[in-house]
């Protein structure tokens, strides 16, 4: 079988189950595993890479009105892979190529392939979209060992922080899953949250990120902030943090007063709905819960950021 993959964490999928040989085609951003990226890329994205954070949100809006996609899919290179599957999604069509992006590419081939779109808002839904893969491979058997040990490592976490909670409150979290403009981050991580033993002040479990902004996150008194941009690592993440000019409203949080800020890998353990979610519980119980051994936490994947002096704002 010979398979395109229209993004990262289907990709990050197909090797975890064994497929990284029939893998012929992925997206500029397909970096993990690092065999990936000896993949041929048949998707990029239009936009600007040394873009600024305020900058991409902007020109993304004006693709948007404009009804034109921000990704391009290079056809001449997916007619000569000749792909048998191509697995797409139609969650975010800022964070992926989606389907309609396919329509022209497909029929310049020479055979239609069959295309496998994705659409996961939760957890489950993932681990679905994983037995999915399974499915549509012939490795349904390996797919639901992979859910099952993935779902342990969930479990496992969330067993030890609720051996240790106390009878106060959760921690009220504010996951950032945008810098400039703030967005919060949606979907699966709302979740993701509540399993690491806290609250998410400012999301909904299965509901999409949105835009916020720095009166609504002063109000809601987050007192852990996780900064993950979507599309960032860690080390992109702070810089882009240290970049920023901080409202007042930003001095007034409890976890900026309390040095509770910390910085993680998004693209490893929060934007990409793959295997590695498992691990972002654990990353997220980390930042919440600094007194406690967390199973399954990788090395590194969580660093608490200096205190901002109010004078920068």
């Amino acid at each position: 079988m010979r398979i395109a993959s229209l993004l990262p964490s289907s990709t990050e999928i197909l090797f975890a189950l064994g497929l990284g040989d029939a893998v012929v085609g992925v997206t500029h951003e397909c970096d993990f595993p690092p065999q990936a990226r000896g993949k041929r890329v048949i998707v990029r994205s239009r936009l600007p890479q040394a873009a600024e954070p305020a900058q991409i949100d902007r020109l993304v809006a004006e693709f948007i009105e404009r009804g034109e996609s921000i990704y391009c899919i290079d056809v001449e290179t997916l007619r000569e892979l000749d792909p048998d599957l191509i697995i797409t999604q139609d969650l975010c069509h800022v964070c992926a190529a989606s389907p309609d992006d396919l329509a022209g590419a497909l029929s310049a081939l020479a055979r239609e392939p069959r295309v496998l779109s994705l659409n996961p808002h939760t957890l489950a839904d993932v681990w679905a979209d994983i037995r999915g893969i399974g499915a549509a491979t012939g490795l349904a058997e390996a797919a639901d060992t992979l859910v099952t040990e993935l779902a342990a490592k969930v479990a496992a976490v969330a067993s030890v922080v609720r051996a240790n909670e106390r009878t106060e409150s959760r921690p009220r979290v504010l996951c950032l899953e945008w810098l400039d403009p703030p967005f919060n981050a949606g979907h699966w991580v709302p979740e993701m949250v509540a399993l690491a033993g806290g609250e998410d002040v400012l999301a909904v479990a299965g509901k999409p990120s949105r835009r916020i902004n720095w009166e609504e996150i002063a109000a809601a008194r987050p007192e852990v902030i996780v900064v993950a941009p979507c599309g960032y690592d860690a080390r992109k993440a702070a810089h882009e943090f240290a970049r920023l000019r901080l409202p007042a409203e930003w001095y007034q949080t409890p976890a900026s007063q309390q040095g509770r800020v910390f910085v993680t890998d998004a693209n490893a353990y929060f934007s990409r709905p793959g295997p590695r979610l498992a691990e972002g519980v654990a990353v997220l119980a980390a930042a919440l819960h600094p007194e406690l051994l967390i199973p399954y936490l990788p090395p590194g994947s969580l660093r608490r950021l200096a205190a901002r002096a109010s004078a920068a704002v």
